[in-house]
């Protein structure tokens, strides 16, 4: 069964914040739970992340599925898709071992091309992507920021949920596309890697927002890929197919604890299958009061990515119950309509409202805002403004130790901490 230990207060607690840690001083004597992912421990190393990545290359899954190195045979040029700054994909990791496969058949590096799936999230910075993708990478081949811009994609068919599929022209012009990523659940499409790469990944604003509109009608199972959101992704891609995917599950250290390759759905699949059981966790009992860390960097960047972790312990806590996030968020809000929307609009009914009326992506991060305070009191210990905090609905946990020993007063108040709380999925009972 998934880790959930009872502890006595006896050693302050670390929870991550940034690149940093803080302390959470609790009441004497005060017990917790502890809710986070793991279904057993795997054993880890650089080493081993780096010889789960090489043995998932050498035996890619699917029927009749080859090597990269064979697909490649006879290409003109090669573009590889990876995950941007956001998420714990240990791209420097995957890319040396993808190139060698490339380089093996005579593509060569000035014949490939990196572009990062930023989706609709902010582009990086030259130091940012050589970050990403690793100096040695970076010096070799061309890295791009994905563009969600209308003139620089390309139309390539609607699915038969309504979704306009425009692609990075690159991308959809390139013969031997590559997909690279992190497995691990997600709230919306139901888990996250695989087809994401492609979209989100380098789609277009209009095909990223209307695909994210599904979303209001239909609804998944985090760690299932079985849902119409996730349908309408894989509708999508045989538009402009992948011809091979490499993806990992990887811990909050980054590091690698499976990693599939080959036929873009039958490798996600079995990846899918790893990470819904490491990273979801039965919900079966609920609590006054939860304190959830979204894991650090870069899952606390922002508070765009940062709600992850709220929704998600919000599922563990009573109604009416408390929640104490611990969220740097060094980034602020993370996009401008969100935070246009929180400081110009009126209340968030009037938001949200406004919002099922027409989508809007960025400003959607209010529905899961009201999503949390509809169950919850939300505490926030962060670098954000405090007007913004205020603003969201949430109260400021300036001083941590405070909060917390305030939030706790009742001794009989359930308390549980959810230190990787981004990373930490409900799983209810069928």
């Amino acid at each position: 069964m998934l880790i959930c230990k009872r502890k006595e207060a006896c050693a302050i607690p670390e929870l991550r914040y940034g690149c940093t840690t803080v302390s959470l001083e609790l009441p004497p004597g005060r017990t917790y739970d502890t809710l986070t992912y793991g279904l057993e421990a795997v054993e880890t190393s650089p080493e081993l992340s780096q010889s789960r990545i090489r043995e998932a290359l050498a035996a890619p899954i699917g029927a009749g599925a080859e090597r990269l190195r064979e697909l490649a045979r006879g290409m003109s040029r090669a573009v590889i898709l990876v995950s941007d700054g956001t998420r714990l994909c240990p791209t420097g990791l995957l890319l040396p071992p993808l190139l060698e496969e490339l380089n093996a058949v005579g593509l060569d590096d000035d014949q490939v091309d990196i572009v990062v799936a930023l989706g609709a999230h902010r582009k990086h910075t030259p130091d940012e992507l050589k970050r990403v993708v690793g100096a040695e990478v970076y010096a070799r081949v061309r890295v791009h920021n994905h563009s969600a811009e209308p003139e620089d994609c390309v139309y390539m068919g609607t699915t038969s949920l309504g979704t306009p599929v425009e692609l990075n022209r690159m991308v959809a012009e390139t013969p031997l596309r590559i997909a690279t990523g992190n497995i691990e659940p997600h709230a919306m499409v139901g888990i996250s890697g695989g087809v994401k790469a492609l979209v989100p990944g380098v789609a277009s604003k209009r095909t990223i927002e209307s695909h994210h509109a599904l979303s209001l009608t239909y609804k998944a199972v985090p760690g299932s890929p079985i849902n119409p959101l996730h349908l309408d992704l894989e509708e999508a891609e045989r538009l402009v197919p992948i011809h091979f995917l490499l993806n990992v599950i990887v811990d909050h250290n980054r590091h690698v604890l499976k990693a599939v390759a080959g036929h873009i759905a039958e490798a996600h699949r079995k990846g899918a299958e790893f990470a819904a059981a490491w990273f979801t966790r039965q919900v079966t009992k609920l609590y006054d009061v939860i304190v959830v860390s979204a894991g650090g960097a870069p899952k606390d960047l922002q508070m765009y990515q940062a709600l992850k972790a709220l929704r998600n312990a919000a599922a563990f806590v009573k109604p009416g119950g408390t929640l104490l996030l611990v969220a740097e968020c060094p980034e602020g809000m993370g996009n401008g309509l969100f935070q246009h929307w929180i400081e110009t609009m009126g209340d968030r009914r009037k938001m949200t409202d406004k919002l099922r009326e027409r989508f809007v992506l960025g400003a959607h991060k209010i529905l899961h805002v009201e999503e949390v305070l509809s169950r919850a009191r939300v505490f926030i210990h962060s670098s954000l403004p405090r007007h913004l905090i205020e603003l969201l609905g949430f109260y400021p946990a300036d001083d941590l130790g405070a909060t917390a020993q305030a939030l706790l007063q009742d001794p009989n108040a359930k308390l549980a901490l959810m230190p990787f709380g981004s990373l930490t999925y409900p799983r209810h009972h069928r």
